[in-house]
């Protein structure tokens, strides 16, 4: 007979690990299966690691709702909990006249989303800010922050195991079936029956909703490089360019010991793939130059590359956060997370609360 259990998170990245944390404070009796082995290896430990403001989203939808109050409530974490982060700000700039219009867009997105007034600058005062830059404008964001990601999952794994949740790692779920308004589900050799089911995969998530959902939107990875600069960083906050198709332009990043890095780009790729592909560094010089003419590319070294868990394929307009309980696709149980690209990060926490409210019965979006 399966072992028992009231809810099953898959995925021990933060959004899931945030998840589990939010279930057991409840009362709830959960259990985080990640197919690793260690947590957070993939989407949530290969990005920029940025607490973003919620300025680049659709009025209403639930990036902008939930990275905003996420943003709220990541903050307070840190505080709460020595998670190591700061409030840096960032400037996003303009270098032609056709991309002002945008930037004024910015502008009026952020109000509308809460997020906070941004600051318009002129060309004298992008480089009062930030010298180094050339630009013909920006807009500042005070809000926006980096944060340590990995001591953030570390934290939340604590949490989650002093409320009484743990942690299986190596334990890639290989099928969920429905039983009743139960599920069951078979995780490396284990079968357990469970209550619910959040499904947290990130990159993988499309893929297990298939196993209950088979309508559930395909997979598709936008991979992007990452370059450190070494040496004294030019930068004393975040630098974006106007955003790109598929992402947010290639910026500047600075970890919480000032080091400036770089990235990332967008490559299409078919499968999961971290591989660095170097040959492409003039192009992701000449980006860069647009913004920061003083690049000293002597000074650039291939980082790492992450891959954005994405719903839409390429070309298409970039699909919102999805969270399907059974309300959406009809399976008793079952909560799939889909499409929790960036700003999934800085929203973990508010989507931790979603969750929750629909295991509770009292869904709130």
């Amino acid at each position: 007979m399966a072992d028992r259990l009231d809810c099953l998170v898959v995925g021990a990245g933060a959004v899931g690990l945030a998840v589990a944390r939010e279930l057991a404070r409840k009362g709830r009796e959960v259990v985080v299966a990640e197919r690793a082995e260690v947590i957070g290896g993939e989407s949530s430990s290969r990005n920029s690691e940025v607490i973003h403001a919620g300025i680049y989203y659709p009025r209403g939808s639930l990036k902008a709702r939930l990275c905003v109050a996420g943003k709220a409530l990541l903050y307070e974490y840190c505080a709460a909990h020595q998670v190591a982060h700061r409030r840096c700000g960032k400037i996003i700039v303009a270098t032609s006249e056709s991309q002002l219009e945008t930037l004024r867009g910015y502008c009026a997105s952020a109000l509308a989303n809460g997020a906070g007034a941004l600051e318009w600058l002129d060309g004298e005062a992008v480089r009062e800010l930030e010298p180094a830059v050339a630009a013909l404008a920006g807009v500042h964001s005070p809000s926006t922050g980096i944060i340590d990601s990995h001591d953030f999952m570390q934290s939340l794994l604590g949490e989650l195991e002093s409320s009484g949740g743990a942690l299986a790692l190596n334990a890639e779920v290989t099928r969920i079936e429905r039983d009743g308004d139960r599920l069951r589900v078979a995780a490396e050799g284990y079968e357990l029956d469970a209550g619910w089911v959040v499904n947290s995969a990130g990159l993988e998530a499309p893929n297990i909703a298939r196993m209950l959902t088979p309508n559930a939107p395909a997979a598709y990875y936008a991979r992007g490089r990452y370059y450190a600069y070494s040496g004294p960083s030019p930068f004393r906050r975040l630098v974006y360019p106007v955003a790109e198709p598929g992402g947010l332009g290639v910026h500047v990043t600075l970890d919480l010991g000032g080091q400036a890095r770089f990235g990332p780009d967008v490559c299409w790729i078919d499968r999961i793939d971290y591989g660095f592909d170097d040959s492409q560094r003039e192009a992701f010089i000449e980006a860069i130059r647009h913004y920061y003419p003083a690049l000293d590319e002597s000074r650039l070294h291939p980082g790492y590359t992450g891959i954005r868990p994405k719903i839409t394929a390429p070309g298409a307009p970039a699909a919102d956060f999805r969270i399907d309980g059974p309300a959406k696709h009809g399976v008793p149980g079952l909560v799939n997370l889909l499409g929790i690209e960036s700003p999934g990060l800085t929203a973990s926490l508010a989507i931790a609360q979603a969750v929750a409210a629909i295991v509770e019965g009292q869904p709130r979006i």
